[in-house]
């Protein structure tokens, strides 16, 4: 049970989350020469650790998890495991990450793995296949007993299940009636699917995968499934801003984020937000939206190496 002196009600509570995140205008003429308006949704302000659908999708997984371990998985650039550990940090919870490729245990870690290592996550490589196959109950007990962690409280992948997808309708409730329109960068789907289920009807959720395989859609429906009992909302996917796959990025796409920050004195992201702020103007120049359409962009996180840009 949850006490006065667990993790949770000592400290989940005094995280003083920024909720709801602010809404902004961003004035650009690219969009406004094709009668579209574009809002901004800091959701990248919400905490300075926990941010944008991190925060929405770890805080019921943290109060369910009561003090326990926290094991969760990720690739070696997981937001996700950054976010966790974080967390970890600041409740005084334990946590583990699971980490895709066993070639990556005897390199130095990368900024994103050496965040999640000082915040105290103990990190446990494994082999590609075995990753793949992390939800079957034979693999997930195995890993649980390697990791010592067998009474651990498991958070899947990108932190997207039942309790995260419910979590994130607040995220749709938040913009009833501000937009036409509201798009985000999805990864495992979770926050598109509680986005939609939370939006009134009329609106529309658009999400931009940053993974290649087009697996997505199938994937959304089983976590509305799971958490609402069936469909939730109107949504729909565009599989072509990926730039070959996650953690990939072109010259292209560096050249238009840093634009983008320039003229809105906003840090984007570059594995996720800036893939769904760049398919949201070329869906706009391609007269996908109709005129007089208001366009909301989710902004779900921020740049690893910039953590202390204004906050505005």
């Amino acid at each position: 049970m949850t006490g006065p002196d667990t993790p949770e009600a000592a400290g989940l509570g005094t995280l003083r989350p920024r909720l709801p995140s602010p809404l902004r205008e961003a004035v650009d003429e690219r969009f406004a020469r094709h009668g579209v308006r574009l809002l901004l949704k800091r959701d990248d302000l919400i905490h300075p650790e926990l941010i944008g659908n991190k925060w929405r999708k770890l805080a019921p997984n943290l109060r369910a998890a009561d003090g326990r371990t926290v094991l969760t998985f990720g690739g070696a650039y997981s937001n996700h495991l950054r976010a966790t550990a974080a967390a970890g940090r600041l409740l005084g919870l334990p946590t583990v990450g699971v980490v895709r490729g066993q070639e990556l245990a005897g390199l130095p870690l990368n900024a994103s793995l050496a965040r999640c290592a000082a915040d105290g996550m103990r990190l446990h490589f494994v082999d590609r296949s075995t990753y793949r196959r992390k939800s079957e109950p034979e693999t997930l007990t195995a890993l649980l007993r390697a990791t010592a962690c067998e009474e651990a409280y498991v958070v899947p992948e990108g932190g997207s299940n039942a309790l995260a997808v419910r979590g994130c309708t607040a995220l749709g409730e938040e913009l009833r009636g501000r937009a036409d329109v509201v798009a985000l960068a999805c990864g495992t789907g979770g926050t598109l699917a509680g986005l939609a289920g939370g939006l009134a009807p009329g609106q529309r959720a658009l999400g931009i995968p940053v993974l290649r395989g087009g697996f997505l859609d199938a994937e959304i429906r089983a976590l509305q499934d799971e958490a609402f009992g069936g469909p939730r909302g109107d949504w729909s996917l565009d599989d072509r801003f990926h730039f070959g796959g996650y953690a990939r990025t072109s010259p292209e796409l560096d050249a238009f984020a840093a634009d983008f920050e320039r003229r809105h004195d906003l840090p984007v992201e570059r594995l996720y937000v800036a893939k769904s702020l760049y398919g949201l103007l070329a869906l706009t120049e391609e007269g996908v939206f109709p005129r007089g359409t208001t366009v909301a962009a989710v902004i779900t996180g921020r740049p690893l190496d910039r953590p202390n840009w204004p906050n505005r």
